[in-house]
C-alpha cells in the first residue's frame, strides 16, 4: 500500500477495522496558520504527560479513598522510583505517547509497523489489559493489523495527541487514517476508534481557539463526530454505578448522561461517580467530557479536578491535560509542574521527553 490513507481503505474493504466510514475520514482540517505557535503544541504534550504523571501514583483507587489518604493532590507525590521524590514520573499513557512522536521523528512518518514494533521493544509501565494481549499478539509473530484486541479500554485514546503534530504543517485528511492505525494497533473496537478521532479532531480545533469554548461543545462536537464513526448498533453497558440499565453506543450515552450531568449543574465529582470513572471508555471519555465542560477555562484547576475526582486518575488526567494544553499552550500551565516533570520516557532517561519537544520543535 503506498499511503495509509490506502490502507485504512483496504482494511475497510476487507471488514478489519471496526468503525464506519464516518464524514470525519474525508473531511479536509482547516490549516494552521503561518504564524501558528509550538507553545500550543508543546502544551498539549506537556499536558499530557503531566496528566499522567500528577495521577499515576494513585491510580485506581476510588475519589473518596484517595481523599481519605491523601487530601486533595495539587502536586506530584512522592515517588519509590525517584528516590521517595516528589517529581513527575511516566505511567504507560506519557510512555507511549512520546515513543509515538519519537518513532515519528526517526520514520518521517506514521509506520505502524515500527511503531507496534516500539511498544513491544520496552518496558510499559502500568501496562493494561489490552495492550499487554497486543504485545503478546505481536511477539508471537502476529501482523500488526491482527494483534490489537476488540477493547473498549482507553489505553489509544491516552497516547493519540502526537499523531496530530506531523500534520499540522499540511492539514489533509491523511491525519484521520493515521490516527485510525494508531488505535487499531491496539484497540481495534467502534469506541476506541470513534473516540481517537473525535478527540483528534477536538485537539485540532482547540489548538488553535484563541478562547474556550462554550461549555455544551464538548458534548456537541464530540456527538457530532463519533456518531457515524460508531454507529448506530454498538452495544456497552456501564459496570456499575447509576446507570447500569443502559445498553448502546458510547456516543449516545455522552449525549444523553453528560449533557444531562452538566445542565443540571451536578458537580464533576459526582457526576464521574455515577459513571464509575475508570479505565472502560463509557466511563473515561464522559469523564473527561464533564470536567472539561466545568473547567476548560483553567488548566491547573482542570487537571487537579482530573486527578482527585476520577478513578482512573492518570489516563483522565493525560487526556484532559491534552486539550487543556492544546487550548492554553505551556504557558498556561503551572510552571512547578513542568519543573519537576522529570522528563522519563522509560526507566532512567530523564529529559528524554523535553529532548523530543525540542526535536519536534526544529522538525516544524
Amino acid at each position: 500500500m503506498d499511503t495509509n490513507t490506502d490502507l485504512l481503505n483496504d482494511f475497510f474493504a476487507k471488514d478489519q477495522i471496526r468503525m464506519g466510514r464516518g464524514a470525519l475520514l474525508t473531511h479536509t482540517p482547516h490549516p494552521t496558520p503561518l504564524d501558528f505557535d509550538f507553545d500550543r503544541v508543546e502544551g498539549m504534550l506537556l499536558g499530557l504527560a503531566i496528566g499522567d504523571a500528577l495521577g499515576n501514583t494513585t491510580e485506581g483507587q476510588n475519589p473518596s479513598q484517595r481523599s481519605a489518604h491523601y487530601g486533595e493532590i495539587h502536586d506530584y507525590l512522592p515517588n519509590h522510583y525517584a528516590g521517595g521524590r516528589a517529581v513527575g514520573l511516566p505511567s504507560d499513557d506519557s510512555q507511549m505517547a512520546f515513543w509515538t512522536l519519537e518513532q515519528w521523528l526517526a520514520d518521517g512518518k506514521l509506520d505502524p509497523e515500527r511503531l507496534a514494533q516500539r511498544f513491544c521493544s520496552e518496558r510499559i509501565f502500568g501496562i493494561g489489559k489490552s495492550v499487554k494481549e497486543f504485545v503478546v499478539n505481536v511477539k508471537s509473530g502476529q501482523p500488526w493489523y491482527d494483534s490489537g484486541p476488540a477493547s473498549a479500554g482507553n489505553g489509544a485514546l491516552m497516547r493519540i495527541a502526537p499523531v496530530l503534530v506531523p500534520h499540522l504543517s499540511t492539514g489533509t485528511p491523511a491525519l484521520w487514517a493515521d490516527v485510525a492505525l494508531a488505535t487499531m494497533l491496539t484497540h481495534n473496537d467502534r469506541a476506541a476508534l470513534s473516540s481517537s478521532l473525535a478527540f483528534s479532531a477536538m485537539l485540532w480545533e482547540l489548538l488553535q481557539m484563541t478562547a474556550p469554548p462554550e461549555p455544551l461543545w464538548w458534548v456537541e462536537y464530540y456527538v457530532s463526530l463519533a456518531r457515524d464513526l460508531e454507529g448506530e448498533e454498538t452495544v456497552y453497558r456501564p459496570r456499575g454505578g447509576a446507570y447500569t440499565d443502559y445498553a448502546g453506543p458510547l456516543w449516545r450515552f455522552v449525549d444523553t448522561y453528560v449533557r444531562a450531568a452538566y445542565q443540571q449543574g451536578v458537580p464533576a465529582l459526582e457526576a464521574c461517580n455515577a459513571w464509575y470513572s475508570g479505565a472502560y471508555l463509557l466511563e473515561t471519555v464522559p469523564s473527561v467530557l464533564i470536567i472539561l465542560m466545568h473547567y476548560a477555562d483553567n488548566p491547573e484547576t482542570a487537571l487537579i479536578r482530573a486527578v482527585n475526582d476520577t478513578r482512573d486518575n492518570d489516563t483522565v488526567g493525560a487526556i484532559v491535560g491534552a486539550a487543556v494544553g492544546a487550548l492554553h499552550g505551556r504557558r498556561g500551565l503551572p510552571e512547578r509542574w513542568i519543573k519537576n516533570l522529570l522528563g522519563r520516557t522509560g526507566a532512567a532517561d530523564d529529559g528524554q521527553l523535553f529532548r523530543l519537544l525540542a526535536q519536534t520543535r526544529e522538525r516544524l
